[in-house]
């Protein structure tokens, strides 16, 4: 796998796994997180689950405005921004129980 596409991955899943754990189960929990990764010509499709309430963190997912100054833009929001912007395709559904999300993440060749 190229190097971009592993660092972008990693930075893919902590953000997940950073908002089940603060957002989605309010504190540290021994609640698992499965995942799941399919590798595909050029991409490759992770697939996440966690057992928090359910929340579609996509659904509302807002581009930061950039002529505020940092000091002035809301708190939140920007790492799901910076998922949906870096995947190819995202979604989400509840299952079975758990949350379920499904990225593609392409995988361009490094220079």
């Amino acid at each position: 796998m190229p190097r971009k596409a592993c660092l972008r991955l990693t930075l893919l899943v902590e953000e997940l796994f950073t908002n089940t754990v603060v957002h989605g189960h309010g504190a540290d929990t021994e609640s698992p997180v499965y995942l799941g990764f399919e590798i595909q010509p050029r991409a490759i499709a992770l697939t996440y689950e966690d057992t928090a309430r359910p929340y579609d963190p996509f659904a509302r997912v807002r581009v930061p405005d950039e002529t505020l100054g940092v000091e002035d833009r809301p708190v939140g929001g920007l790492g799901v921004a910076l998922v949906a912007a870096i995947a190819e395709r995202v979604e989400y559904a509840h299952v079975g129980g758990k949350n379920r999300i499904s990225l593609v993440i392409p995988t361009p060749s490094d220079p």
